[in-house]
């Protein structure tokens, strides 16, 4: 049986919780989720005019910080630029992620698998040694990577590169979990399909997107129904190896089945 470690779990007590990619999508979502909860947050990106919005979208409440996290010195910045603010950090969300074209392997540019690896694997390799190493230097703490397509082995033609970040990613947090120090768990998120750019990126023919939009108003969720419920249990769920999925095989099920008797249009403004 895996023991509790890290955090108290209990919600309500103001945490501090830093969301990497957090200036949109599911990473914006969560930090507008915690902050509502009471949680102090912090948030990185990369894009000068998202991080702007994002100070403007969350107010004085947030930390916003820039932060390149293929760069180590940069993601300790963003550790330091969270205990400055707040004292310290109880959870870390490695949430930052891209995709790229749907396009098979040897037609995919190298800068562009190169991104893609770059962020999605080397960005949570970053993110979990600095805030491991930190975590086990103070209070301890809790550590969340979050899944994707691929994770768990299944394969999609055209993006191969993503999915195998991905699964990399989930091999990753199960090996640090055996080897963590006390005081300090890991786990991992997975969100399911959410409807945001990452889920459509990619369909150069619209005839292949709109037969996916079909499937995903059946499974994806908006991002506005997912995070507040993935948020909540961000903070009260931090067991070492915990494995938190929105999306799960018995709810796929009954949403394929209950299909032919709702309507949903996820895309509609």
């Amino acid at each position: 049986m895996t023991t509790a470690r890290g955090g108290s779990g209990r919600a309500g007590d103001g945490r501090t919780v830093v969301v990497t990619g957090g200036t949109r999508g599911i990473g914006l979502g969560l930090a507008r989720a915690l902050l509502a909860r009471g949680h102090r947050v912090a948030v990185c990106g990369t894009d000068a005019g998202r991080l702007e919005a994002t100070r403007a979208t969350l107010g004085d409440a947030a930390a916003v910080v820039a932060a390149d996290l293929t760069d180590r010195a940069a993601v300790q910045a963003l550790w330091n630029a969270a205990v400055e603010r707040f004292g310290g950090v109880d959870i870390w969300i490695n949430n930052a992620g891209v995709s790229h074209d749907r396009t098979p392997l040897w037609q995919l540019p190298e800068a562009e698998v190169r991104k893609v690896l770059d962020t999605n694997l080397l960005g949570v390799v970053n993110g979990c040694a600095v805030a491991v190493a930190g975590m086990a230097a103070g209070a301890g703490g809790h550590v969340w990577n979050m899944e994707g397509l691929g994770s768990d082995g299944r394969t999609v033609p055209g993006l191969g590169v993503y999915g195998a970040s991905k699964r990399a990613v989930t091999y990753l947090t199960k090996a640090l979990a055996a080897e963590v120090p006390a005081g300090v768990s890991v786990g991992l998120l997975s969100p399911g399909m959410v409807t945001t750019d990452l889920l459509t990126h990619g369909y150069a023919d619209p005839v292949e997107l709109a037969k996916a939009r079909k499937v995903f108003n059946i499974l994806a969720d908006r991002v506005e129904t997912v995070t507040p419920w993935l948020a909540e249990r961000a903070v009260t769920r931090t067991r070492n190896g915990a494995h938190v999925s929105w999306l799960t095989t018995g709810k796929v099920a009954r949403r394929f089945a209950a299909a032919p008797f709702r309507t949903r249009d996820l895309f509609a403004d």
